[in-house]
């Protein structure tokens, strides 16, 4: 078996948890592959050459098992831009602090490594949405498991966003943003902005403004058959485009349209960690005494 290792590093991993990693996963005769720029980060604690290591997207191919990811959510989401459509499945190990996507404890580490080696893990498929815009953007991987947002610039003034479904007039935002999520997204930025929680296979995205200037609008969910489209107004002449963790400054006369990618993203749970169980454990729900 192969796998490929990705962390941003710094100090939200610490040593001896990759190192506990590496010791289960050679106790399983398990290979393992790590991203060069964190792997630069921690050479100083292996022997010359005893790890190989991976750039991009690139040098990874359908003989990789997984891909996992330590960290939070936030570093899950960067994992994805390595393995675009080639299906790998993700699976995260929470080194962050809430963890809706990466589930699995890193107390859980032996017990993982023995999953993954044995083969009894759940893959979860996740829809992703996909950005199409009048000028090239985000690259190779125009496309966010969470959600697609604009957002004005800083200390700008609110800006007017004309919303279009399927090209019939939906609305217009008076707002600092506007977020469309996918089901996974629902438990992130959406949710933030008072957003509905979508179960992960509902076939959904939600229109969720951010700070909207009109009390009366009110975050809406639409099927993930549909195109939504947007016009930009505003007093400055650029503002935030984003997909997921990743952003780029664009002028506001840019013509921006958001649907279901073609491929889905394979997310990898322990059998025994369901979206409920997540849900209650991270929203902390039944906590209440009263209860």
């Amino acid at each position: 078996m192969k796998i490929a290792i990705y962390s941003r590093g710094g100090e939200t991993v610490r040593q001896e948890d990759l190192i506990l990693l590496l010791d289960e996963l050679e106790k399983h005769k398990i290979s393992c592959y790590i991203q060069h720029y964190f792997f630069e980060q921690v050479r100083h604690l292996f022997p010359p050459n005893q790890y190989p290591t991976f750039i991009d997207a690139g040098d990874l191919d359908d003989s990789f098992e997984c891909i996992i990811s330590m960290g939070g959510d936030g570093t899950l989401l960067d994992t994805l831009t390595f393995i675009r459509n080639s299906n790998i499945p993700v699976l995260g190990i929470n080194f962050g602090r809430l963890g809706f996507l990466a589930t699995i404890g890193k107390h859980e580490l032996a017990h993982t490594v023995n999953a993954l080696a044995n083969r009894t893990y759940v893959i979860d498929k996740r829809s992703l949405i996909h950005l199409d815009a009048s000028i090239p953007l985000f690259g190779k991987t125009p496309y966010a498991l969470n959600e697609f947002a604009i957002h004005k610039r800083d200390t700008s003034s609110m800006i007017k966003i004309h919303t279009y479904l399927n090209g019939e007039f939906l609305n217009t935002y008076w707002a600092d943003g506007i977020i469309v999520s996918t089901p996974t997204g629902s438990t992130g930025y959406s949710l933030s902005c008072n957003g509905p929680i979508l179960f992960p296979d509902s076939g959904s995205f939600i229109i969720t403004p951010v700070a909207p200037h009109n009390l009366n609008v009110r975050p809406i969910v639409i099927p993930d058959n549909s195109i939504v489209s947007f016009e930009i107004e505003g007093r400055t002449d650029q503002f935030i485009c984003a997909l997921d963790s990743r952003r780029e400054i664009v002028n506001k006369d840019i013509q921006l349209a958001v649907k279901k990618e073609a491929f889905t993203i394979s997310l990898i749970r322990l059998s025994e960690n369901s979206f409920l169980q997540t849900l209650r454990g991270k929203l902390s729900w039944g906590l209440d005494k009263r209860n």
